[in-house]
């Protein structure tokens, strides 16, 4: 019995020492660690771009092969070329102190004469700015309710917060997650609050998007009325003779002007004149190169019944424009900071005519 209770511990002892190294042998095995997975970086870069036939309509089945595009240079294919509805923000100038020419009356009708010409599947969102910014209709396919709006919720202000709203409609349009954004502007771009410095860093931010920027401009108009109030100021303007009580009426067209010399001696009054006069052509400078770096369209209206005729070859321009993608042969992310490109895209088709230049900064840290 003895015998028989020592075999059976001797047993149960090699096995449990065969079970303990077993376990030990499992536990001390490292798990080889798993290789990390490789990531790849694709830089890609999306331009406007609006192609016109031969007749100035819209060039209809335009392929990604039809395009030839230029950065700095450098000549690039594009990897895909789409057609996409338009997403359009209209930003109205309501506001400023001394506002001659710009009025909601002709404002109103800008805006309503575009939207109706706009294509149906383009989406509408509508702000305006004066005291302050604020979002008066967000997108929208409907006409009937973008009309309502400019009926009813346009007012002025006597400020003007140009740059502010720019830094507004700049992150509404970049919330949108959707390509082919226009930024429509209807403003003389006086500002009553910010600084220069401020406003350059808020169109360079602009710039640096994908965001096409049209303006509709007040400046031509404005600066007209800042030159008639020169010449009023100064002296020398002309007018009828006004002939005593009783006297024969002359014969119309016969009336001879004669020299009006004014003096006025309010030189606060010519100051803020000539200083308005330099602000709306500093202005107009500035809007003219902000559409330039956007693949924009700038228009300067001349009479004010012209601003809501220009709108007819402002839709044209957005409807017929496509969306090109190309991956840049000289890596963005190897760019220094500010960096400035200059993108062209022209047309391999004799047929059509391709409006195509913006410029892009790279590295610009917004």
């Amino acid at each position: 019995m003895y015998l028989i209770r020592l075999a059976l511990w001797s047993v149960a002892v090699v096995l449990f020492a065969f079970t303990t190294v077993s376990v030990t042998a499992q536990t001390a095995t490292p798990t080889p660690p798993e290789d990390p997975p490789e990531v790849v970086f694709t830089e890609e870069i999306k331009v406007n771009i609006a192609a016109f036939n031969i007749e100035g309509s819209f060039a209809s089945g335009l392929k990604k092969e039809d395009v030839v595009i230029n950065e700095d240079g450098r000549l690039h294919q594009a990897v895909a070329l789409q057609r996409i509805p338009a997403n359009v923000l209209i930003l109205l100038d309501t506001g400023g102190e001394s506002r001659q020419v710009k009025n909601i009356k002709t404002t109103r009708a800008t805006a309503q004469q575009l939207i109706g010409l706009l294509e149906k599947g383009d989406r509408i969102a509508i702000m305006q700015f004066h005291d302050r910014t604020e979002t008066l209709s967000d997108w929208s396919t409907d006409r009937t309710l973008l009309f309502d709006v400019l009926e009813k919720k346009l007012n002025f202000g006597t400020r003007s917060r140009f740059t502010e709203a720019i830094a507004a409609a700049t992150d509404y349009l970049l919330d949108l997650k959707s390509e082919n954004r226009h930024l429509v502007l209807i403003t003389d771009g006086l500002d009553s609050v910010a600084g220069q410095e401020q406003r350059t860093e808020v169109l360079r931010r602009l710039i640096a998007t994908n965001i096409n920027v049209h303006v509709l401009s007040y400046t031509e108009l404005e600066q007209q009325v800042v030159e008639q109030r020169r010449k009023s100021i100064s002296g020398g303007g002309r007018r009828a003779i006004e002939l005593p009580p009783g006297a024969d009426i002359p014969i119309p067209g016969k009336v001879q002007p004669v020299p009006i010399m004014t003096v006025n001696t309010d030189r606060a009054m010519i100051k803020k004149n000539n200083e308005r006069g330099e602000a709306l052509k500093r202005s107009q400078r500035e809007l003219t190169q902000l559409t330039e770096d956007t693949n924009g369209v700038m228009y300067l209206p001349e009479k004010a019944d012209d601003m809501p005729e220009k709108t007819n070859a402002l839709a044209k321009n957005i409807d017929s424009q496509y969306v090109i993608t190309y991956i840049p042969k000289r890596p963005l992310n190897e760019s220094p900071k500010g960096e400035t490109r200059v993108i062209e895209v022209t047309s391999r088709r004799d047929d059509v005519i391709i409006q195509a230049r913006r410029k892009l900064l790279v590295n610009t840290g917004k």
